[in-house]
């Protein structure tokens, strides 16, 4: 049986913001670590249900939606994402 290989925080950011150019039409150097998908990217509850679901489906995880809740900029967004690929290897 072959390990599974972990997702290296590069690959997710870059999934992530590939999620994010497509859901919330922003352009690619618009993305930034701390930016906010609120604040900055103007993503209203529509946009959150389809970011999170783009999200499940890329990475294969379920975001419960206390952790939906945190994740308010790109990098709490990909710690999420990391936290939740560890509890699935």
């Amino acid at each position: 049986m072959q390990a599974r290989q972990m997702a290296h925080p590069e690959n997710i950011l870059d999934k992530l913001i590939k999620i994010t150019i497509e859901k919330l039409g922003v352009k690619e150097d618009e993305v930034k670590a701390n930016s906010s998908f609120v604040e900055d990217f103007g993503a209203d509850s529509l946009d959150t249900v389809q970011m999170v679901a783009a999200i499940e489906e890329a990475f294969g995880i379920e975001i419960e939606d206390e952790k939906v809740e945190s994740m308010v900029t790109v990098e709490k967004a990909v710690e999420v994402i990391e936290e939740l690929l560890k509890e699935k290897a």
